[in-house]
C-alpha cells in the first residue's frame, strides 16, 4: 500500500484508537510502582503518541501532497546523479498516454459532457527528459462542433516536492476550469499538469543546471512542442499560460519573464523571486554569475529588458513570508512600463493548499482573459 493510499491512513487511525482504548483498559493493572509497571506505562503511553503523530502525519500529507511515496519519504530516490530518462531522436510520441479518467465531481458519463483527465509522460526531445503529467480535456474539445478549434493551453506547476496528482485531487484544477467554463466565467482551455521537479529527487528550481537537466528548456521549449504533437492547440504565446504554487509559483514567473515567446501570461501563487540554494538544489550555478543572477527576478526587472508578458502574483498580509517581497516585485514590474502586473492579496492565509483553492478561481479566471483561442 502507497504512502498516499487511503487504506495506510484508514489503518493508522484504527491502530491508533486501538492502542488509545488499550491504554485506558490497561492503565488500572499498570497502576503498580515496580519497573514492570511503570515500563508498561511509559510503553502505552510512548505507543500512542507515535501511532497518534503517524495518523496526523499521514492525513497532512494526503492534503499537502508533500511526498509522493514510501521512497521520497526516506530518502530512498536519491541514486547517482539525477534520474533522467534518455530517447532516441525521433522515437516513438513526444507524449505518451498511461490512461483516462473523469473528472471528479462532474456529472455526465462521456468526455462531451464531462470532459477527460489523462495521465502522461511527457518526453522532451532536446533535453532527454521524461516527466510525468495529466492534462484535462474540456468537454468541448470532444464536442464534434469544436473539431477545428486550437484551445488554449495552461502549465499547472506543483510546489516542491509536490505531487501532479494534488493538483487534480487537492487543488481540484480540471473540476473548477471547468464549473468556470460552464458558469461563463472563463473559455474552455487545456491544463498540462506537473511539478517542476523534473529530475526527483533534485529540486533544479527550473534552471538549466551545468552538467545536469536542462529544466528550463523544458518548460520553455519541449513542453510545448510536444503538447503541440498531440493535441490541439497553437504555438503563438498569446494562447499559452503558466501557473504554479510556491516553486512552481516562482518557475511560472521566471519561465514567463525569460522566455515571452513562450508564453504570454504567469501566475505566481505565493511565489518566491530568487532561486534557493540548498541540501535539495544541490549547486545550480557551477560559478556561473550570469545563471545565478537570471535566477533572480529582481536582477532581471533590473538590468534585463522588460518581458512584453502579463503577471499575477498572489500574497496575503498575514500569513505569507513573501507579502513585502511580492509589493516590491509589483512596484519593480510597474516601473518598467512594458511588462503588465496584476495581483491577489488576501486579508489572512497561510503557504498551503486552503489558500491557494481560494486563489485559483480568481486566477484562472485571469489567465482565460490573457489567452486567446483559434
Amino acid at each position: 500500500m502507497g504512502l498516499t493510499s487511503n487504506k495506510v491512513l484508514v489503518l493508522a487511525i484504527v491502530f491508533a484508537v486501538v492502542l488509545f482504548a488499550g491504554t485506558v483498559w490497561l492503565w488500572p493493572r499498570l497502576a503498580r510502582q515496580n519497573w514492570r509497571a511503570v515500563g508498561g506505562r511509559v510503553a502505552l503511553l510512548l505507543a500512542t503518541q507515535v501511532a497518534v503523530f503517524v495518523s496526523v502525519g499521514l492525513a497532512a500529507n494526503q492534503a499537502f501532497g508533500f511526498y509522493a511515496s514510501w521512497a521520497d519519504l526516506f530518502g530512498r530516490e536519491n541514486g547517482e546523479g539525477v534520474v533522467v530518462d534518455h530517447i532516441a531522436d525521433g522515437a516513438g510520441s513526444p507524449i505518451r498516454l498511461v490512461s483516462t479518467s473523469r473528472v471528479a465531481g462532474v456529472s455526465g458519463g462521456s468526455p462531451q459532457v464531462a470532459g477527460q483527465i489523462q495521465k502522461v509522460v511527457v518526453l522532451g526531445r532536446t533535453t532527454r527528459i521524461a516527466a510525468p503529467a495529466y492534462v484535462y480535456l474540456p468537454p468541448e474539445y470532444f464536442q464534434p462542433r469544436e473539431r477545428t478549434r486550437k484551445f488554449p493551453v495552461s502549465v499547472v506547476l506543483t510546489g516542491y516536492p509536490g505531487t501532479a496528482q494534488a493538483l487534480v485531487d487537492k487543488l481540484r484544477y480540471p473540476s473548477t476550469a471547468q464549473q468556470l467554463a460552464k458558469g461563463g466565467r472563463m473559455q474552455p482551455m487545456i491544463l498540462v499538469m506537473l511539478r517542476p521537479a523534473v529530475a526527483p529527487p533534485r529540486d533544479t528550481e527550473c534552471v538549466d543546471v551545468p552538467g545536469g537537466p536542462k529544466t528550463e528548456t523544458f518548460f520553455a521549449k519541449d513542453l510545448r512542442d510536444s503538447v503541440r504533437a498531440r493535441y490541439r492547440v497553437d504555438s503563438t504565446p498569446a494562447s499559452w499560460g503558466i501557473i504554479g504554487d510556491s516553486t512552481g509559483g516562482y518557475c511560472a514567473l521566471k519561465i514567463a519573464m525569460h522566455h515571452p515567446r513562450s508564453y504570454g501570461a504567469a501566475v505566481g501563487l505565493s511565489p518566491y523571486y530568487k532561486a534557493p540554494v540548498d541540501a535539495t538544489t544541490g549547486d545550480l550555478f557551477h560559478g556561473d554569475e550570469n545563471l545565478r543572477n537570471r535566477a533572480n527576478l529582481f536582477w532581471v526587472l533590473k538590468h534585463q529588458a522588460a518581458p512584453e508578458t502579463s503577471l499575477l502574483v498572489t500574497s496575503s498580509k498575514i500569513g505569507e513570508h513573501n507579502y513585502k517581497d511580492t509589493l516590491r516585485f509589483i512596484k519593480n514590474v510597474q516601473d518598467t512600463n512594458v511588462t503588465r502586473i496584476s495581483s491577489i492579496i488576501l486579508p489572512s492565509g497561510g503557504h498551503n493548499f486552503n489558500t491557494w483553492r481560494r486563489e485559483i478561481p480568481g486566477a484562472l479566471q485571469w489567465l482565460g482573459t490573457r489567452l486567446v483561442s483559434h
